[in-house]
């Protein structure tokens, strides 16, 4: 006999999210998988929307190189720029460091072999002072 899937109910659902139960505690809660109570989640309209990082981030980037700080930094000066900042000391260290770069004159470059690396910023402009400008309009408006 198979057994009936585990069921979430939402509003109990919704009650321990308000309360700050983590997805891994949902889920022993509710005996089911982290998916199963992200899927619970998206159903019940309790996911915060995702940010798209993909103007910070433009590289596909090698899973060693994911959470680089260069990369950190960048998808934390995009959250910036979409109004939804990280906490105040991830933000500061992505500011001072696009910050410090961009008064270098220095820009950075992705190799999915190497890694990031920093670089001469080009004429045009640099990606770091773009994405840092983005990030301090989106803080500026909220």
């Amino acid at each position: 006999m198979v057994g009936r899937r585990p069921s979430v109910d939402r509003a109990e659902l919704a009650r321990l999210v308000a309360d700050g139960m983590s997805v891994q505690e949902l889920a022993g809660h509710f005996g089911v998988s982290e998916s199963g109570v992200l899927q619970a989640k998206r159903a019940a309209g309790l996911a915060k929307p995702m940010l798209d990082h993909s103007v910070a981030v433009p590289w596909k980037l090698a899973r060693e190189h994911a959470q680089s700080g260069p990369a950190t930094n960048l998808r934390n000066l995009s959250a910036a720029a979409q109004g939804k900042p990280p906490a105040a000391e991830r933000l500061n260290t992505a500011l001072r460091w696009a910050q410090r770069l961009v008064d270098a004159g220095l820009d950075v470059r992705y190799d999915a072999a190497e890694g990031f690396s920093e670089v001469p910023a080009p004429p045009a402009g640099s990606h770091v002072a773009t994405v840092l400008e983005a990030a301090r309009k989106g803080l500026a408006a909220h």
